[in-house]
């Protein structure tokens, strides 16, 4: 699954909680993946993939959200990644549970 290496790699590169859900617990900074798409041709699978970075403030959530994109330009060093593209990149603050959060975009392409 996309989203498992996805969520491995992130964690040891940001050195924070790197979830799929919500979950209690969780501090101040963390970030969640979602699969928002898939699709496969010629046997190569592609996924879209958002992943939202929650700081507790604006500035803190635009910041891990940078070092996030820094991680992701990375990832195609792992041997079943063949393309990390950004896609975009927004302010997506949770205004119904008052979180700030960014988020980015990335088309893939993985075995």
């Amino acid at each position: 699954m996309i989203e498992e290496k996805v969520r491995e790699y992130l964690e040891d590169k940001l050195d924070i909680p790197v979830r799929m859900e919500e979950e209690p617990g969780l501090p101040e900074e963390y970030v969640l993946i979602e699969k928002t798409g898939s699709g496969e041709e010629n046997y190569i699978a592609s996924a879209t993939l958002a992943i939202q970075s929650y700081s507790g403030s604006l500035y803190g959530a635009a910041s891990l959200n940078e070092r996030v994109k820094e991680a992701m330009e990375k990832i195609v060093e792992m041997d079943d990644i063949s393309k990390c593209q950004l896609n975009s990149d927004y302010n997506y603050t949770d205004t119904t549970r008052k979180k700030y959060r960014y988020q980015a975009v990335y088309d893939m392409v993985h075995f």
